[in-house]
């Protein structure tokens, strides 16, 4: 399609948001706006100087015959504080206090706004690493690992505490969890992960580990290798962390039920490099 440069560049523009980490031959782009390639190379440069400004990620040319373009996205420092902020602000909210010291976070993994912005803080800090798919347990988990697999343009696969008849064969587990201390079984279908596949957890809640340390052991009977793991929330208060290597956005310090009060802090993701 022959497009003038403005509507080509508002073009070029959406197509990249929407392939992220995926590597297009310039050839493409010459061929779909039917331009020279050096019109596009200009055209790339200047999305490329946007994008960076405005902290939405990084454009990426690679060189060569097997080269071209490819987008990674980002969040810049101060949106990515602001997200935290919004998220830390909600979660102290004394009104999600529920009988045995647990929180009522529905509305938060229920916000798609929210969860597309935790997708992208996730995928900003494991944007240099190799990851070939977002491994959750079901179920409040999935919403902020489809939100994260989207912007690293991965597939997704839903651990579940059994088996079901329409997923095939599948590999199961017994691990303890970590706070209870009682031994529960995982499952995954066999066919969902390849041998050899890099794997990111993300999850909802940590509180001692178990149920990813449970993933972790789930990965490796795949014969697959863990690239990273991202948690929402992380209890502070725990006596043994079965996980020692993980990014958290919220650390969730104390639940006063008595005195009706919920303190919640940052979490360890700006000391992972969190950041575009």
């Amino acid at each position: 399609m022959k497009l003038k440069r403005s509507g080509r560049m508002v073009d070029l523009t959406g197509y990249l948001l929407h392939h992220p980490h995926q590597l297009i031959p310039l050839s493409y782009f010459v061929e779909r706006y039917e331009s020279a390639k050096s019109s596009i190379s200009e055209d790339l440069a200047i999305i490329k100087e946007h994008f960076e400004q405005h902290g939405l990620g990084h454009v990426q040319t690679v060189p060569g015959a097997a080269g071209g373009v490819k987008y990674i996205p980002g969040i810049d420092q101060a949106e990515a504080e602001e997200t935290v902020k919004e998220l830390v602000e909600l979660l102290e909210d004394p009104s999600r206090i529920l009988p045995g010291g647990y929180l009522y976070v529905t509305d938060i993994i229920g916000n798609p706004r929210l969860v597309n912005q935790i997708g992208r803080l996730f995928a900003s800090v494991f944007s240099s690493r190799k990851i070939d798919v977002v491994m959750t347990i079901a179920t409040k988990g999935i919403p902020l690992a489809y939100a994260v697999a989207t912007h690293l343009n991965v597939p997704v696969v839903v651990v579940r505490s059994n088996s079901r008849v329409t997923e095939g064969s599948t590999v199961s587990i017994n691990y303890v969890s970590g706070s209870t201390k009682r031994i529960q079984t995982m499952a995954l279908a066999r066919r969902s992960i390849k041998q050899g596949s890099r794997v990111l957890i993300i999850d909802d809640f940590m509180k001692a580990g178990g149920t990813i340390k449970g993933m972790i052991s789930l990965i490796e009977e795949f014969q697959a290798h863990i690239e990273g793991i991202g948690v929402l929330v992380e209890a502070q208060e725990v006596s043994e962390r079965l996980v020692d290597d993980y990014v958290s956005i919220a650390r969730l310090a104390q639940v006063n039920e008595k005195e009706n009060r919920i303190e919640v802090e940052k979490g360890n993701y700006f000391l992972n490099g969190g950041q575009a």
